[in-house]
């Protein structure tokens, strides 16, 4: 399979932690209940893919993730036909088998993948809800617990990587981006332990490289990579190696981007 494919399978019992930022996990319900696919905008690291583990759980719904990248094909999601004991046989991507699970399937970054799985795509996320299967002949009509997700980045999109209308105009959207700082702080001490005191000033720490215009970044500091430096810290690691380690160098390969970064880490640490 081309993709990277991550299987879910979860109850009530087992919800992962979200913080809700609006209306987002009653509007996810009622798409689901309406069988509508949803569209999930928003930058890198903001809590995308949490967001659908988490409802996936809270509606006791399996969940197929797929991480859509440039050689993913429309087989890829759907299946091809292997050799195997001197036969063939069919073997269903991630995609059929969500179908015919009545599972969520999630596409992160769906504009990624070759432009020939919009094919697949539209007929499941209109009122027909099927998946023509052309290699057997198949046509699956989607159960009522099925679920098309997928999400995209449009900051970093270029032109040739962005969202046609006709493929967008059939998803409910929802708009994602980074959380406010009260409720970023919540999520590090939640996620990581790490103290409230030091989550403070994490998220402060974002909040200005966030809004520095004067570097050539494709992304900003991230909830995630926020996370990722919290860890360190409640284990006791450097706190200025913890954030050049899991926050600063994510971030940018040049070094004096790197270095400035830094500055404005010193600033904040007092180091």
């Amino acid at each position: 399979m081309g993709g990277d494919v991550a299987e879910f399978q979860t109850g009530t019992d087992d919800i992962p932690f979200y913080q809700p930022q609006g209306n987002e996990v009653a509007l996810f319900e009622y798409a689901w209940r309406n069988q509508l696919p949803v569209l999930l905008k928003g930058p890198t690291g903001c809590g995308k893919t949490r967001f659908v583990e988490h409802m996936a759980a809270r509606l006791g719904r399996p969940l197929y993730t797929v991480a859509c990248h440039d050689d993913l094909t429309a087989a890829d999601l759907v299946g091809r036909h292997l050799i195997g004991d001197g036969s063939t046989y069919w073997n269903d991507g991630p995609l059929t088998r969500a179908v015919r699970e009545g599972a969520i399937c999630y596409l992160d970054e769906v504009v990624e993948a070759r432009k020939d799985t919009t094919v697949v795509l539209h007929p499941l996320s209109d009122d027909r809800r099927i998946l023509p299967i052309e290699r057997t002949g198949e046509l699956l009509r989607a159960p009522p617990g099925f679920m098309l997700v997928v999400s995209y980045n449009p900051g970093y999109q270029n032109l040739l990587k962005g969202m046609k209308p006709s493929t967008r105009q059939r998803f409910v959207a929802l708009r994602f981006d980074f959380p406010p700082p009260d409720r970023e702080r919540d999520i590090l001490v939640r996620e990581t332990g790490v103290d409230a005191a030091s989550a403070e000033r994490l998220v402060a720490l974002a909040a200005s490289l966030r809004a520095l215009k004067d570097h050539d970044l494709e992304e900003s500091a991230s909830t995630r990579l926020l996370v990722y430096t919290a860890r360190l810290l409640r284990d006791g690691f450097d706190p200025l190696e913890a954030c050049r380690a899991a926050l600063i160098e994510p971030l940018s390969d040049d070094e004096p981007t790197v270095a400035a970064l830094m500055d404005v880490v010193r600033a904040h640490l007092g180091e």
